[in-house]
């Protein structure tokens, strides 16, 4: 025990001072033979501090202060084309002709095209009543629609109770129909690319809605959204914006808001307006189903499936528009088993995409070079890649180390000004959450760990790059306090997640180093992003649902 002791002294003091280090040697009265090998041991590490350490660190500062630089730019762009598109109030309207469908006598309800309402779905015990019931209460002329349920459910028992539910509706009029298949081949894209084939009905539908299990429409969806295409042409999508029924659960959805309510309000507002691209959000929108067989269809090649089409869609000359007064009701995950499953498959299945396409959108001939660069540079490098990776190497790793390396330089605006300011542009989403910006900065740089493995597995195309797990949805079945019940009935042991441990144990070595031995309270910030990681390596974030069939 006393070896490890002395030892651990001279480590620390090697890493505050090479003096202190030798005098400590020299003090302990090491046999000649071992102070020698010791004192090569100093010689070796100031050689490789001074010209292999420092000089590559110091690189690694100027490699993020550029990927923050690139960031802070993408996100002031997006602001201000947001922000000037609210204050010119130049709404979706008033730019494109959106003009009720006119009633005609003569025709009837002829007048209005055909719409198929696709709500895929994977065992949604939960949420399946709630999905069909608001697909089947749409506003729309009852024999011009038609609401297609495909049902990938493996339980049998909620096959039949989905079945029942269809054929519910199907009694009061509504024209539902009830679709499976075999196995669940290409997951979502597979499902979707199955319900397109029934051509004995869905070849006379001009556009398709597609809704996930837990969005609930307004009545008047199809009214305010199918207008737009049917008098602008070009238009190949009308995206709607997502809101949260259940934001104020816990304060994993509290973090979330925070997070979607920037991406509908700056990021898709803002793709919109610029060039008429942004990535389709893969619910909560209407497609032309000329342009569905025009793209080829869905394409189960990665998880990013809505993503795929949107970009082949991009390629042939078809715009996009946001309408963020469109609002569709839906449910956040409220686990973080589900938002990490989520996140993997938003950040592993654009890399692998942008992998697999980057050639293709450099040579697309009806595509300017403006939306060329707008879709490689802002939508995937920009926003999907270099910010995840600043905000993972800069907070948790380039910083602490610097405890060690006090010789490394790095401007205050680049730790200080440029955090702050991106920060702050996020928090114009969610006013009301101004107050847990700390905590959301905090949860942010755990979570950049997780993107940024899953963007790696993404583009060198690992094993679980097209690992696909449907988001848990709880709906009504269970209250917060029934919740807070069983928390405790948990295994520990289901919720570790070893590489946040060790980046929590990392951050706190490196405050307690920076407490005992510098004078420049970094400590002060490192110990609550410390905690932060601690916390999310348990699990202790979100509500714990256990399986209730056991």
């Amino acid at each position: 025990m006393q070896g490890i002791i002395v030892a651990y002294r001279l480590v620390v003091e090697l890493f505050g001072s090479a003096k202190l280090f030798l005098a400590r040697v020299n003090e302990l009265a090491f046999s000649p033979g071992v102070a020698e090998i010791l004192e090569q041991i100093l010689v070796l590490w100031r050689i490789t501090r001074q010209k292999v350490l420092v000089p590559t660190f110091q690189v690694i500062v100027i490699v993020c202060m550029a990927m923050s630089v690139i960031v802070l730019i993408e996100k002031a762009l997006l602001g201000i084309v947001s922000w000037c598109a609210r204050v010119s109030h130049r709404r979706p309207e008033k730019i494109y002709k959106c003009d009720p469908i006119a009633e005609d006598k003569e025709l009837g309800s002829l007048a209005y095209p055909m719409v198929l309402v696709q709500i895929p779905m994977y065992n949604e015990m939960e949420v399946y009543q709630l999905s069909i019931g608001a697909a089947c209460r749409l506003t729309w002329p009852v024999d011009r629609l038609i609401v297609q349920v495909l049902d990938d459910s493996t339980d049998p028992l909620i096959k039949v109770l989905v079945e029942k539910e269809c054929q519910k509706w199907r009694k009061q009029g509504r024209n539902v129909r009830y679709e499976t298949r075999e196995d669940r081949g290409g997951y979502k894209a597979g499902n979707l690319r199955e319900g397109m084939k029934h051509d004995d009905y869905v070849q006379n539908c001009e556009y398709v809605a597609i809704f996930d299990a837990d969005f609930q429409p307004e009545s008047d969806f199809l009214v305010t959204t199918v207008p737009f295409l049917v008098h602008n042409p070009r238009l190949a999508l009308v995206q709607a914006r997502w809101t949260f029924l259940n934001s104020n659960d816990c304060l994993l959805t509290r973090m979330q808001e925070i997070s979607m309510d920037y991406h509908f309000k700056v990021e898709q507002e803002a793709g919109s307006s610029i060039c008429g691209f942004f990535g389709y959000n893969g619910t909560a929108g209407v497609w032309r189903v000329q342009v569905l067989n025009e793209a080829g269809g869905w394409n189960d090649r990665t998880t990013a499936e809505d993503m795929d089409l949107a970009v082949r869609a991009a390629l042939l000359g078809w715009d996009f528009l946001y309408v963020g007064a469109i609002k569709v009701k839906s449910e956040l995950p409220s686990t973080l088993k589900a938002y990490r499953s989520q996140q993997h498959r938003w950040s592993c299945g654009p890399a692998l995409l942008f992998k697999k396409m980057l050639l293709e959108i450099l040579m697309a001939k009806k595509l300017s070079i403006g939306k060329k660069f707008y879709i490689v540079y802002n939508f995937f490098i920009a926003r999907r890649f270099i910010s995840a990776f600043f905000t993972f190497f800069f907070f948790s790793l380039l910083l602490p180390m610097k405890i060690f390396f006090p010789e490394i330089t790095i401007p205050g605006w680049e730790s200080v000004l440029i955090p702050t300011t991106i920060t702050l542009l996020h928090a114009v989403g969610t006013p009301r959450s101004f107050y847990l910006l700390v905590l959301w900065v905090l949860f942010e740089n755990v979570m950049a760990l997780h993107r940024c493995k899953a963007i790696l597995i993404g583009l060198v195309e690992a094993g679980r790059v097209n690992e696909w797990i449907v988001t848990e949805k709880l709906g009504n079945r269970l209250k917060m306090k029934l919740i807070v019940n069983v928390t405790r009935r948990f295994l520990l042991r289901e919720r570790f997640h070893l590489l946040e441990l060790m980046l929590g144990a990392f951050l706190l070595l490196c405050a307690c180093f920076d407490f005992g031995y510098r004078e420049n309270y970094f400590y002060v910030f490192i110990i609550p992003q410390s905690i932060a990681y601690f916390v999310v390596g348990f699990g202790y974030v979100g509500v714990v649902v256990p399986n209730l069939d056991t």
